[in-house]
């Protein structure tokens, strides 16, 4: 996406390649600190270091199974998935977004929808068709679960789109992180949000963890740099709403309230 290369290529011309990433902060070759507000479009929001799910990962790599054959972890996922949801489903996981929107759309034409946590227009994700998520683990951008409500019509359709296989390793860190975000839903609450809103407010309008920008769209760009200027990393598609730095000191947006954009 020529958005995000451009992020990158703007960071790295600042401060260099990033060269660790922890919680919501990014450390570069030049010694700087970034604020991560974009998070990856949503897939670092409960941090860069994936936690027990990258314990998970290695755990289950230590025992060689990453080859293309059957294990138990796939199934784990499914699991997972219906916890997340509360509801009984049907799970499968496609390696493109384009392959997990056909098979959703094929059972549930008609009810189909992205998962978001935290989704401030209160949807009742029990009562959708299709849900696609995201998993909460930065590093599989590649990984799109399908969840399908259990219907004979629905089975019927979605069994033509089969799961992809995805090594164990992998599928293993998934499944942790999924119930990693089960607890976050429990734990961060606006308490953990509003805290930042005396700077974020007078240029994004924020739904629970979610930063909508209110700078025109054609200026947007010019305020990706402003912000990176600021130690923030902020979404580079104006779309794409920026996430809240969940745990991160009120301060990192010092720079930013001292330095007003003026577009």
């Amino acid at each position: 996406m020529e958005e995000v290369d451009f992020l990158a290529s703007e960071i790295s011309q600042r401060y260099g390649a990033v060269q660790r990433a922890r919680g919501c902060f990014l450390y570069t070759r030049k010694g700087v600190r970034l604020t991560d507000l974009y998070q990856e479009g949503g897939r670092a929001i409960l941090g860069w270091g994936g936690g027990n799910a990258f314990t998970v990962f290695k755990n289950v790599l230590n025992r060689g199974i990453t080859g293309s054959f059957d294990t138990d972890y796939t199934a784990r996922i499914a699991k997972a998935v219906c916890d997340l949801l509360a509801s009984g489903r049907r799970a499968a996981v496609y390696t493109s977004k384009t392959a997990a929107l056909k098979a959703a759309i094929a059972a549930f034409p008609e009810s189909t929808s992205f998962w978001r946590p935290w989704n401030q227009e209160q949807i009742d994700w029990k009562s959708v068709g299709s849900v696609i998520i995201e998993p909460p683990l930065p590093w599989t951008p590649y990984i799109w679960i399908v969840a399908v409500k259990i219907s004979p019509e629905a089975d019927a359709a979605f069994a033509v789109y089969k799961t992809e296989r995805v090594p164990a390793p992998v599928s293993a860190a998934v499944t942790r992180s999924l119930y990693d975000m089960i607890t976050a839903l429990q734990d961060r609450e606006e308490k953990n949000w509003f805290i930042y809103d005396t700077v974020v407010t007078k240029y994004w309008k924020r739904h629970g963890p979610y930063l909508i920008p209110e700078i025109p769209k054609e200026k947007y760009r010019d305020f990706i740099l402003h912000c990176l200027d600021c130690g923030l990393v902020i979404s580079p598609v104006y779309e794409q709403p920026s996430i809240v730095p969940y745990g991160a000191d009120p301060g990192v947006f010092g720079k930013l309230k001292n330095s007003v954009f003026g577009g």
